[in-house]
């Protein structure tokens, strides 16, 4: 065998004990206090396998004999844990009104959370980037017992991301292109960094916690100030041949619609994100008293609390907009066929149910039946901020490679 072929036989070695560490440990996180026999039968690893890669995350002080099965004979079952003094992770949620920090401990739980707002305007690499290491500083003071070592930092950053390189590739919201944002955050945060996009993100905080878990193909439709739709396809997160996929709020919903700031026209983004629904609001009414000039979060909960309080013009706003995300919520029904269809992220939460139902009265308007028959639509079960969550994961990871 050449030098080379030695190499790529190592390399994908390395990759297979990689997938099975993380593989072996998200099944503990989910299912722990479990056996090692349980581990083999949820993961189709054989029992050899797993017997190695717990051995080692226990000796990595990750993973803990929590106990040990009941025996009618015989040497009972070692159950084993996450260890949540093993090690903490943090999960950045980069969005473009404010910079969400929470640090978790090896079970995921939230031990402290830092959001700081970003103003209008201040979206320059430089000051976003101050900004994150403050919001990372903060909670590592805030929330890390003792002793605890921070394993790494997951930065969830919207739009185009090259995870490998650490670099935002296409920013529309804050018209970034080829910001090295991973080398400008090194200079602020000691510890190891990984990023990757807030729909990935969203996704994999499903597949571990919310409305995907169990699931093979899930669609994660993240609504917020943009618009996108993370991917879930054989059980895994899809991240297309660049790490780009999941763009769907920059397809096209209205020929020649409503310009976008991704420099098209019509995008599904332009409607159903934030600032497209309070346009929506400002052509169903000028000058609404539901408007909060500046304030695209106090504005959305403003449409929600009318529309759950019957006032017609909230209404008529969650109605058209209902319509116009189903319509491109059943664009993703017929092309992907998926089992679940989660509305997550800020706007969803805020409208809730009122949301869900319409926009399930409207994608059984647009989509094909056999496809709907087998896609539940469902709002996001996950508490607290998903991207976070999901992001943190990144970092845990990164720590098993």
């Amino acid at each position: 065998m050449s030098a080379a072929g030695g190499r790529g036989a190592r390399d994908a070695s390395r990759l297979i004990r990689t997938a099975n560490r993380y593989r072996v440990l998200r099944q503990v996180l989910a299912d722990g206090p479990v056996s090692r026999p349980a581990l083999a039968a949820a993961t189709g690893l054989s029992r050899a396998t797993v017997a190695t890669v717990t051995g080692e995350l226990h000796r990595r002080g990750l993973v803990r004999v929590a106990g040990f099965e009941d025996s009618a004979g015989g040497r009972p079952a070692a159950l084993l844990a996450m260890d949540p003094v093993g090690g903490a992770l943090i999960g950045v949620d980069m969005a473009e009104t404010y910079v969400h920090a929470e640090l978790f401990d090896l079970t995921l739980r939230v031990l402290a959370t830092v959001r700081l707002p970003l103003a209008p305007g201040e979206d320059g690499p430089e000051l976003v980037v101050e900004r994150t290491a403050e919001a990372v500083s903060r909670v590592r003071e805030r929330g890390a017992p003792p002793g605890v070592p921070v394993l790494g930092v997951g930065v969830a950053m919207p739009g185009m991301v090259d995870r490998e390189g650490g670099v935002s590739v296409f920013a529309a919201n804050w018209d970034w292109h080829g910001v090295p944002l991973l080398g400008l955050l090194a200079r602020h945060i000691p510890y190891r960094l990984y990023l990757d996009n807030p729909l990935r993100a969203t996704t994999v905080a499903e597949l571990w916690f919310g409305a995907a878990r169990g699931r093979r193909d899930a669609v994660v439709v993240n609504l917020g100030t943009g618009v996108g739709a993370g991917l879930a396809l054989g059980g895994a997160v899809h991240r297309g041949a660049s790490n780009s996929a999941g763009e769907w709020g920059h397809t096209t919903l209205v020929h020649g619609g409503r310009s976008c700031r991704c420099g098209r026209h019509g995008c599904v983004e332009s409607y159903v994100g934030a600032p497209g629904i309070i346009r929506t609001l400002t052509e169903v009414a000028p000058g609404s008293a539901l408007l909060r000039p500046g304030d695209q979060m106090g504005t959305i909960a403003a449409l929600a609390a009318g529309s759950a309080a019957g006032d017609p013009v909230a209404r008529r706003v969650l109605e058209v907009c209902a319509d116009q995300l189903g319509a491109a919520v059943a664009d993703l029904v017929n092309l992907l066929n998926p089992e679940v269809v989660v509305l997550s992220s800020w706007v969803a939460r805020e409208w809730g149910a009122p949301l869900l139902e319409a926009v399930r009265g409207a994608v059984g308007r647009y989509a094909l039946g056999r496809p709907l028959a087998s896609a539940e639509i469902v709002l996001s079960p996950v508490e607290g901020d998903p991207v976070s969550l999901g992001a943190a994961t990144f970092a845990l990871e990164g720590a098993l490679a």
